[in-house]
């Protein structure tokens, strides 16, 4: 009876480990996020709008050295540093928005991403 018993028990674990498996991968198992492109039109403009214009308008205000109303104008100066400026910590000299809070990591991370996709208008 005992020899039963044991007999009975290992088959069933056999048969909950080969069940267990399955072919899944990983990548099956998690979700995966729909790549969406950044344009200048749909993401980096409104930023600009609601963070930088009251400085980089036309004229500019303040001292501000450059204007930031057109996509030429926002291109050239995320060449020339601004990633840099808005990536400073607030308050650290040089940081942008001048007096202003840091723009949220992931407006910078959008810039970011702009430039990194080679500017997408």
């Amino acid at each position: 009876m005992k020899k039963t018993i044991t007999k009975i028990t290992l088959f069933t674990l056999v048969l909950i480990v080969f069940n267990s498996c399955t072919e899944d991968s990983v990548s099956d198992l998690t979700e995966t996020e729909i790549p969406t492109t950044v344009s200048y039109q749909n993401d980096i403009r409104p930023i600009i709008q609601n963070n930088c214009l009251n400085c980089h308008g036309n004229p500019t205000n303040f001292g501000a050295p450059n204007s930031l109303i057109t996509y030429e104008n926002v291109k050239a100066s995320v060449l020339n540093n601004l990633i840099n400026r808005i990536s400073r910590a607030e308050g650290t000299s040089g940081a942008m928005p001048l007096g202003g809070p840091r723009l949220s990591q992931n407006d910078i991370d959008l810039i970011i991403e702009w430039q990194n996709a080679n500017f997408p208008q």
